[in-house]
């Protein structure tokens, strides 16, 4: 069973990306990390390294706070 902390890490890695137009390879290549790793992180493949969180936050230009920042992942739309 995967880690609701790794599911949601995963899920906050991938806003970041798609709303910065990033692809997964477009994001490897500017964390200095593989692209199929990229997608192990957002599938929660894999268990990342505190390394490794760091060279994403530096890629996408967000905090590693921002990235462990889960709450806007629960946001409903009131009507």
């Amino acid at each position: 069973m995967k880690s609701k902390l790794l599911i949601m890490f995963g899920r906050k890695v991938q806003k970041i990306r798609k709303e910065q137009g990033l692809s997964q390879e477009e994001l490897g290549h500017k964390a200095d990390l593989h692209r199929t790793y990229i997608g192990m992180i957002e599938r929660a493949e894999k268990n990342i390294t505190l390394l490794n969180i760091q060279k994403i936050a530096l890629a996408l230009d967000v905090s590693i706070s921002d990235l462990l920042n889960f709450a806007d992942l629960f946001k409903v739309e009131r009507t």
